[in-house]
């Protein structure tokens, strides 16, 4: 099994803006009211744009999803919520905790990938959306895909039973912790604060209080030869956690992220990670601002099983 691919799908937004659903328990949005939406919208296409064209200049295959007009979706930007591929053929349609959110899910998208690279599997857990349990896909779920470990910390979009479900499905074993940002607010998506690459991690473990369950991640990590690179609860609202390792048609690798992750960084931090990998990023600070995801929230990774 593979950590990383060389193949993303994004989705260019139609409607970006703030949404009043998701900001019930996501604390990294912000909503400047002295933007107009059309304002708004502007801005996040360009950005999108220029964060497309960085991944293509470096060799990475980027398929883009234009987002339906109506109905009108905030978030569309963020399509890791709702779908996860895996090279065993399965896609994975995940339950969402803002109704709007449900909406995302878009099935032609899902035909167009079995067509294309040969997914025969569909396991659709959005039923458990009927009896309020979310998981949010590649936000909720850290995925050491070689040795089958699903890092997860609990939240209400992270729900322990509907993880379970995904682990029965997928033969993954769960790490199930509890983290929580400098207002000791549980963060709301797993990947804010961790991004594993196929030798390292980037955590903020200052963010997990719990002493045994600290021991826990740590314990893992060395298992599975992570070398752990630490970031402080700053830099994490600064989204510098919230990192993607891909890799080009060359096999070159590269962690993705925002400009804003990247200009938090500390000089030593920067030499630890491109000791294992090359980086990149790019500016997308009014996605960050009204939608509170990042770089990694963009996008959806394709594992083909051809």
């Amino acid at each position: 099994m593979n950590q990383i691919t060389d193949t993303l799908l994004m989705v260019r937004p139609s409607h970006f803006g703030f949404n009043p659903q998701t900001a019930e328990n996501n604390a990294f949005q912000e909503n400047d009211t002295s933007l107009s939406p059309e304002e708004i919208q502007i801005l996040a296409m360009q950005e999108f744009d220029q964060f497309v064209e960085v991944l293509r200049n470096a060799g990475i295959r980027v398929i883009v999803v234009q987002d339906t007009d109506q109905p009108i979706k905030y978030d569309a930007i963020f399509p890791n919520n709702w779908i996860s591929t895996h090279e065993d053929g399965t896609i994975i349609t995940y339950p969402m905790f803002a109704p709007m959110r449900r909406l995302e899910r878009n099935h032609s998208i899902v035909t167009a990938l079995e067509q294309e690279f040969g997914f025969n599997k569909f396991l659709p857990l959005e039923r458990l959306e009927a009896e309020n349990l979310f998981l949010e896909g590649t936000g909720s779920l850290i995925l050491d895909r070689p040795n089958r470990i699903a890092y997860a910390c609990s939240s209400p979009r992270t729900d322990t039973i509907a993880l379970d479900e995904f682990c029965k499905h997928t033969g993954f074993t769960k790490i199930l912790f509890h983290a929580r940002d400098s207002a000791d607010k549980e963060i709301y998506h797993t990947n804010v604060m961790m991004a594993l690459g196929e030798t390292f991690v980037v955590v903020c473990l200052d963010s997990v209080k719990n002493g045994q369950e600290w021991a826990m991640l740590r314990k893992c990590f060395d298992e599975t030869q992570k070398e752990v690179i630490e970031i402080s609860m700053e830099q994490m609202m600064a989204f510098a956690g919230n990192m993607l390792q891909v890799k080009n048609k060359e096999g070159e690798t590269y962690l993705v992220m925002s400009e804003q992750a990247y200009r938090s960084l500390q000089l030593i931090q920067i030499q630890a990670i491109e000791k294992h990998t090359s980086i990149l990023y790019s500016p997308i600070y009014t996605i960050e601002k009204f939608g509170g995801g990042s770089a990694r929230c963009m996008m959806a990774e394709i594992f083909s099983p051809l």
